[in-house]
């Protein structure tokens, strides 16, 4: 192009400045420029980035900035990209989703409705109580029903919804149920104690919601609304005749619900879960969390505390303090200010079983500790019959075992003072007088020597005193009775 064309000569006029003369000269370019249109961010690609842990919209429009700078293309100002970010969001239906990131919050709840089960003998109908769990930002949910809605049912459906789901949530959500929460001021919460262990098994923490606010967890309140529908109602004409095929029904039924399409959002609460959650969840230990039971106890003056009609040993300085204790099905923890002072393996059988550690016993007790009722016999027949009948008499007038074993053994450290010949004499006297004698009788006898009196004859049976039976009589009888089948033999007679 000529500027002749344009009517322009040298030199120029004073009033065309080069701004004018560029237009003049080159129009196209200048239209071209005109032309020119921002890059256009990828809202959705945004709007997922947003859900992840720690992202945040200024990061995203300087990521989207560097990426039109390499590409030679425009970007928006910070704020006209955020406001088509906000418009798409509002658009569909996104907001809801901007505060919640995968793998952070899970929802629980009993659902209003119950279920049926029915017992098939007697006809009796059995409500079903239906727990809803439910992923606040994928909206997936697991759904289970139990007879009843007990702390251990309540335990076990959040055990079983983090198998479900294949790992944890960082933070739980939760009614303000009793089997959750102990009590709730305006200045704090207290959780139940087996439910606050559990949530930090799992590494999570436990949010209750306000009494009578359903918004503070709008997901849960909705996915019950959802349960209610497409698993409650569909139910409802079924007959069920056991726990088991009510939960079997439920589970087709739930995963329909959670494969089905949304209505305002690209995919279903399952391709969501799948694609963009599963991952976020916190992994779980490699154990299941075990129910436990806390119960509060004095440790006696025997330095055991009793649990369930059982006797469980702490360390003697602790007596007469107070202690919480800790049940599961294999174990008894015993705790002093949060720190664990003591572990059992639980008993379970007769009741009276003690559970005693030698660590736990004052000096003088411990002397004690490693014998038992058969070794005590089993020295007790090494010095005489006699002594060994006056033995099982003193386990006979215990109702604990182990409440014998101290007398059992000051009567056999007798020998050492007396020698094992009188020891024997003495119990054989004893037992001349009575069918159970006892340490302190024996212990007479052999103070003022009268196992070194000569026997007397028996008598007879119409005298006055009666006649005198000695071990033989007696020995037959408890002896025999300690043997391995518990039968009766001999030709000693009945007592």
């Amino acid at each position: 192009m000529h500027a002749g064309e344009h009517g322009l000569t040298w030199p120029l006029a004073p009033e065309l400045t080069n701004e004018r003369l560029k237009k003049l000269l080159f129009p196209t370019e200048n239209r071209t420029e005109k032309s020119k249109t921002y890059k256009e961010p990828d809202c959705e690609h945004i709007h997922k980035e947003m859900a992840k842990r720690g992202v945040r919209l200024t990061l995203l429009w300087s990521e989207y900035c560097n990426e039109c700078r390499q590409n030679d293309e425009i970007p928006y100002m910070y704020t006209a990209f955020r406001s088509r970010y906000r418009a798409y969001a509002t658009h569909t239906k996104a907001t809801m989703f901007l505060e919640r990131k995968p793998g952070e919050q899970m929802e629980v709840d009993w659902a209003g409705q119950t279920m049926k089960v029915v017992d098939r003998i007697r006809g009796e109908i059995f409500p079903a109580y239906i727990f809803v769990s439910v992923l606040s930002y994928s909206g997936y949910a697991y759904v289970e029903a139990f007879l009843s809605r007990t702390q251990e049912n309540w335990i076990a459906a959040h055990v079983n919804a983090y198998r479900y789901y294949g790992g944890a949530t960082r933070i739980l959500v939760a009614d303000n149920l009793k089997t959750g929460v102990t009590k709730r001021t305006k200045a704090d919460i207290i959780l139940n104690a087996t439910y606050q262990e559990m949530a930090e098994h799992y590494g999570t923490v436990v949010l209750p919601t306000r009494v009578r606010k359903p918004k503070d967890k709008p997901s849960v309140e909705g996915a019950v609304g959802h349960v209610s529908t497409w698993v409650i109602a569909a139910l409802r004409n079924w007959k069920f005749f056991s726990l088991k095929d009510l939960n079997e029904a439920i589970d087709d039924k739930l995963q329909e619900l959670n494969d089905k399409p949304f209505q305002k959002r690209i995919g279903s609460r399952y391709s969501v879960f799948t694609e963009e959650e599963s991952y976020m969840l916190l992994s779980l230990p490699d154990k299941h969390y075990e129910l436990s039971e806390w119960k509060s106890c004095i440790v006696a003056y025997n330095y055991h505390v009793s649990v369930d009609k059982m006797l469980y040993s702490a360390p003697h300085e602790y007596i007469k303090k107070q202690v919480d204790v800790r049940l599961t099905r294999f174990t008894v923890e015993i705790f002093l200010s949060s720190e664990r002072i003591a572990s059992h393996v639980r008993k379970y059988g007769s009741p009276g079983q003690y559970s005693t550690l030698s660590d736990h016993m004052p000096p003088s007790h411990r002397e004690y500790s490693q014998w038992n009722a058969e070794r005590l016999r089993s020295w007790a027949r090494s010095i005489g019959k006699s002594t060994l009948v006056v033995v099982n008499a003193i386990f006979e007038s215990r109702k604990i075992e182990q409440q014998g074993y101290r007398t059992c053994m000051a009567l056999l450290k007798l020998s050492d003072k007396y020698s094992q010949a009188r020891l024997e004499s003495a119990c054989n006297r004893a037992l001349s007088y009575t069918s159970l004698p006892n340490f302190k009788m024996v212990q007479t006898i052999l103070a003022t020597g009268q196992d070194e009196l000569p026997h007397e004859e028996p008598r007879d049976s119409s005298s006055d005193f009666g006649f005198t039976r000695g071990s033989e009589y007696y020995g037959s009888r408890s002896d025999q009775s300690h043997r391995h089948d518990g039968s009766h033999h001999g030709d000693g007679g009945d007592r």
